[in-house]
Parts: C-alpha cells; structure tokens; sequence
C-alpha cells in the first residue's frame, strides 16, 4: 500500500544536517583562514555535499526498495571490487595514515562508507531468504559471517578500523534480531573480543590509543593530546555554553575540529542545550526508523530499516562515546554533522531508502 513519506524523520535530516552546516562553520573558520585563507572554504564543501545529498535522498525516495532486493548481489560485488581498487597504489590516496580514499582533485570519495549500505543491503536480502536456516549455525549463520569477515579484512588492510567496526556491529545486530541463539553471540564475541585484542597488539599506534585513553595524561602531547584537548572543551560548556562562535579549543588547540570532534564544539559553544539538541534529534530519527521497520509487513523492508538505522545511531554512539571518553579514539565520523562529503552523502542515502521504505507500506 502506498503511504505518504516519514515527514517527522525528513524534517529531523534535514534540520540536524543545516545545524551540522552552521556548526561546521563555526569548527572551521579560523583553520580554513590559516590554511586556506577562505573562513568559509569547509561550510562551502559541506554545502555543496548537502545539496548532492539532499538530490540524493530525494531520489532514493522515489525508488522502489525492492530493486535493491534484485540487485543486491551486484551491489556487493561492486563494494567489494571498490575496497581491493582503493588499496592499489596509484589508485587510493593515503590520508591520516589510511590508504581509504579514491581521490579528485581536492575531493575524496571513501568506499568504503557505500560498502556500510551495501552491506545491509546484502545482509537483508540473505536473511529474508534464509529465515528458517538462521536457527542453524553451520548452514544459516556461518555463511553470512564469511561475508562480513571478508569486507573486515578488506576495511582493515586501509586500515579503517572505526568503520569496520561500525559495519560489523550494526550486522551483528541485523543478525541477532533474526532468531540466532544468543549463546552463539556470547561465542562470537568473546572471539571477536580476542581478535580486537589481537588487532590492537599488531598495530603499535592502536596500542598507544588504549593506553592514551586509560591515562590520556601518560602522553599529553602526543597520544592522548585529542581526548584532553575535548575534554578541555566540553568541560567548560555549562548549561548553555560559551556561545556561538566562541570556543577556544578550535584556536589551533583540538587538531581539525570540524570532523570526528564536532560534538565537543557543540558542546563548548552551546553547553548542554546544544548536546540535548544533537541528542534528540538523532534519538528521533533513530525512533523513526525503528518505527517504520516495525510497522512494515514485508520481511526484507524490515531488515532493511532495522539496518539502516542502527547503523546510523550505532556510528553516532561510537563517536559521542569517543568525544567524551568513554572509549578510545576510533575515527568514525558524527553522521549529519562532521564534514566529511562520503559521510554526508551514505547518511542521506540512508534516509532516502528509509523514506521509500516508510512509503511502500
């Protein structure tokens, strides 16, 4: 039955992605004059992205979601030739010590931020089909963890390990809602706690993470510089903060402000008022998304919602969790909100599959 779109998740997109805009600016300006000696140089890509991400999302809207169904299997397959293209020197550009990023001219294109879509477009549509094999391990589950664990290794050998990790959690959640034992999880992730270890033993920069966020203070200058300098932040914010345009950490203190450590800005600037404001809004879309999975009366356009928003609320958890302390420092981005035009653009995505979804009812 055809319904009218979500307006209440729209209108919550649209308004947390023109806030994401005006803070930008405001992260930004005084490192954009010094690098680039245009205040608007960052808020102007940003814009440019928003307005591709709003043609985006409008177009999705508009496209049955059970194409994606048809089409799932080619959507995988061009992710996964993506990621192994992007590791090719030549090909991929290194950029913070990740060779992640398709690069033009001054733009850059991440697959794999599509790859999080793709992923939940595929992980759908096998549990859609598979419904009765999921309550065997060996036939249902396993086959589907080969998938995922080959997409990881792909995202790590970039490496990017935040977004691997916002990828497997979210489709270890997709999977866990489709009647999987839960002592098979209980399995998985006392062995993926262990291969995390391994992964952080491995890599001597992750090691210094975890130990900069047990005592940043071990290393103030070095390791745990980024979690000092938010906590320095977000600490003097109060209840309506310093106000707009006014922190002092975006003064060449907290390295790139305008990316992974937005919040503390909005934190800094706006004070508890404006971590309610980023709070609310992205527990209204999650509600809404959840909402329209639950309310849908096909199996695959569940699974899809479902998908799509825990991974936005699950990538947005991590981060805030990331800004304030809570866990170490990861690179996952603020969705809406941080710049970052792949990540701009996958969110809109989302939400324009959400918004078909919910009008496909």
């Amino acid at each position: 039955m055809k319904r009218g779109i979500d307006k209440t998740l729209l209108i919550a997109v649209i308004v947390i992605a023109i806030f994401g805009l005006v803070m930008i600016y405001s992260a930004s300006y005084i490192w954009a004059e010094y690098k680039f000696a245009d205040p608007f140089k960052f808020v102007k890509m940003q814009g440019i992205f928003f307005l591709i991400g709003l043609c985006l999302l409008y177009f999705l809207s508009k496209i049955d979601y059970h194409l994606y169904y048809k089409y799932a299997n080619l959507i995988l397959i061009i992710c996964g030739i993506l990621l192994i293209l992007v590791l090719i020197p030549g090909l991929g550009s290194v950029r913070n010590g990740s060779r992640s990023w398709f690069g033009i001219g001054s733009l850059g294109i991440q697959p794999s931020e599509f790859a999080k879509i793709g992923l939940i477009i595929y992980v759908s549509k096998y549990l859609t089909n598979n419904e009765k094999n999921m309550k065997s391990i060996i036939h249902g589950v396993f086959p589907i963890l080969g998938v995922i664990g080959f997409f990881f290794i792909l995202i790590m050998l970039e490496p990017d390990f935040g977004t691997a990790m916002v990828i497997v959690l979210t489709l270890v959640v997709l999977i866990f809602i489709s009647g999987v034992n839960i002592s098979f999880f209980v399995k998985v992730g006392l062995a993926g706690l262990l291969g995390i270890v391994g992964i952080i033993i491995a890599a001597p920069y992750r090691m210094k993470r975890i130990v900069s966020f047990i005592n940043p203070w071990s290393d103030p200058l070095g390791s745990g510089y980024q979690i000092l300098q938010s906590l320095y932040a977000i600490g003097p914010g109060g209840l309506v903060g310093q106000g707009f345009l006014h922190s002092r950490q975006k003064y060449f203190y907290l390295p790139e402000p305008q990316t992974d450590f937005i919040f503390s800005i909005i934190s800094e600037e706006l004070g508890f008022l404006g971590v309610l404001i980023v709070t609310g809004l992205f527990f209204l879309i999650f509600y809404r998304g959840i909402t329209i999975s639950l309310k849908h009366n096909d199996l695959f356009g569940k699974y899809l919602a479902f998908g799509l928003s825990f991974g936005l609320i699950i990538q947005a958890s991590l981060n805030l969790m990331v800004v304030v302390g809570l866990i170490p420092v990861t690179g996952v981005t603020l969705p809406f909100l941080s710049y970052g035009g792949s990540s701009l653009l996958v969110s809109m995505a989302s939400i324009g599959i959400l918004l078909n979804i919910s009008r496909n009812n």
